[in-house]
């Protein structure tokens, strides 16, 4: 059989031996090919050729290791719910290696679902085909939502059965990282009193993923800095779009600042900043409007790990780090802002006062999105209707038209004096130029949660996906208005979202 090649160049497991533990995937009966992302596999170098499905089904089972491979399960640790576990690690993941991609960043290639490892604890270490098929369906609409994400490359069904509350069919996933660094590797080796690991950990991370900080004075303390910077960036992206993790355990926050394991997540539709639909999640600790000072929460356990190396006097050291998280609420307050101003349609903060009331004006229109339970993203996109005067669409979603009314003459005006200060410099285009900044930003479509499963209960009962396929090929193009999919872009019945819950696909 042809070999699939990869241009591994493993730097985790030749750099930092002591932080895992050398391990081979489990091999799998029947190894098929469910899902395959070609434009990613481009991207990473990699050149399948037609008919190449035995290859791929065997390289991404692992019942195939390609050269230059050095899978390795990784250690970390974790605040799980606020309590804190000291040692998790991979207990169904491997890091098959690296990739240098063709645009020179270094990326992890991982298995997830490939069988036991030292760190399983009880598990058995497989996964299911619906949840590494979800994985693919809302990592790739992130992605195509701008939003910093790992990425699906393959799920292959293993032909074999796992046993969970009924037998599902079995699968394994191929995910792409920048890399899979955690705020809980940092933690497994402060826990332990390894303050050189923890040092050394610091040192890669910069290398690989902060490179302007290398010889900085400080440079302890700007990493820090720098990954709070990044995480309140994303924050604020998932809260422009309705994205609710569901499991912000410190495990489950990337160095790099992507979104990383795509378990019980879900889009909110509805408008409710309480919304949770995680089954795990029974006191709301990751609802949608908790997620922002839960980040916060879990860089405070980043900077705890770092306090050694800020300083050599301890209270300096956790001074400099307070500090440094205390920031995160403006950093995020900025990200948030920006996103949101994109979404109204506006370019800047104009004169004076300006984030203050613009910060009003927002939290006005959410509320009442809340008060008339309002689909979340159909409210913005048709807001994008109504900057063009289009105004029936948006009325249609809103009990309280007085209320509506009221707010949207502020916003026109806000609008309007903006106009007036040349920031749209086309004559007579401004509100169609804002109209279609708006739909760059406001998608059409999101993962509907009652069409995933739809998708994800076809490929795992029946096989049959067809379902899936539609669904991720819609999801690609989520600004576009797609006449074909106009089911899939609908919001479910309240009958379905009141009790939707989701699963951790453990």
């Amino acid at each position: 059989m042809p070999q699939m090649r990869f241009a591994f160049d493993n730097s985790y497991a030749r750099d930092l031996s002591g932080f895992y533990v050398p391990w081979q995937p489990q091999p799998v009966p029947k190894p098929l090919l469910l899902f395959f992302n070609p434009t990613l596999a481009e991207e990473l170098g990699l050149e399948p050729t037609p008919g190449d499905g035995d290859v791929l089904a065997a390289v991404f089972s692992g019942n195939t290791i390609p050269e230059g491979a050095a899978p390795i399960a990784q250690a970390y640790a974790g605040h799980q719910f606020g309590g804190f576990s000291p040692q998790l690690g991979d207990g169904r993941a491997l890091l098959l290696g690296e990739v240098i991609d063709r645009h020179g960043v270094r990326r992890d290639i991982a298995f997830k679902g490939s069988g036991r490892t030292p760190f399983s604890r009880r598990g058995d270490g497989k996964a299911a085909v619906g949840p590494m098929l979800r994985e693919v369906l809302i990592g790739e609409a992130m992605h195509a939502l701008g939003i910093a994400t790992t990425r699906a490359l393959a799920v292959v069904a293993t032909g074999e059965a796992v046993a969970r509350e009924i037998p599902l069919p079995g699968a394994v996933l191929t995910r792409v990282a920048a890399s899979h660094l955690r705020v809980g590797t940092f933690e497994f080796f402060a826990a332990r009193g390894e303050q050189a690991r923890v040092r050394q950990l610091a040192d890669y991370a910069i290398a690989r993923h902060y490179p302007a900080l290398l010889g900085r004075e400080a440079p302890y303390l700007a990493f820090l800095r720098a990954v709070i910077e990044r995480q309140a960036a994303l924050v604020a992206q998932w809260m422009g779009v309705g994205f609710i993790h569901g499991v912000m355990n410190t495990d489950n926050m990337s160095i790099p600042g992507e979104t990383i394991d795509y378990g019980p997540c879900a889009f909110m539709e509805a408008y409710d900043p309480g919304t949770v639909f995680s089954s795990i999640d029974e006191y709301g600790r990751y609802a949608y409007a908790n997620q922002p000072s839960i980040a916060q929460w879990n860089l405070a356990r980043l900077a705890e790990t770092l306090v050694p190396l800020l300083a050599d006097d301890p209270e300096q050291g956790v001074a400099l780090a307070t500090e440094a998280v205390n920031a995160f609420a403006e950093d995020y307050r900025h990200h948030w802002l920006a996103v949101m101003r994109a979404k109204l349609g506006l370019a800047g903060p104009g004169d004076a006062g300006g984030d203050e009331r613009d910060t009003a004006l927002v939290a006005d229109w959410l509320q009442l999105l809340h008060h008339d339970r309002v689909d979340f993203t159909w409210a913005w996109r048709r807001l994008a209707d109504a900057a063009q005067g289009q105004l029936s669409p948006l009325r249609t979603l809103f009990a309280d038209q007085a209320a509506l009314d009221a707010w949207l003459i502020r916003w026109q005006s806000r609008c309007a004096a903006e106009d007036d200060r040349g920031a749209v410099a086309e004559p007579g285009g401004a509100a169609r130029v804002r109209a279609q900044r708006m739909r760059r930003v406001n998608p059409w479509l999101i993962p509907r949660n009652h069409r995933v499963e739809e998708a994800l209960a076809a490929a795992s009962d029946r096989g049959d996906l067809q379902p899936f396929e539609q669904l991720l090929a819609v999801l690609q193009r989520p600004y576009d208005e797609q006449s074909g999919a106009v089911h899939l872009a609908e919001p479910a019945a309240p009958s379905f979202t009141a009790g939707y819950r989701t699963f951790c696909g453990t």
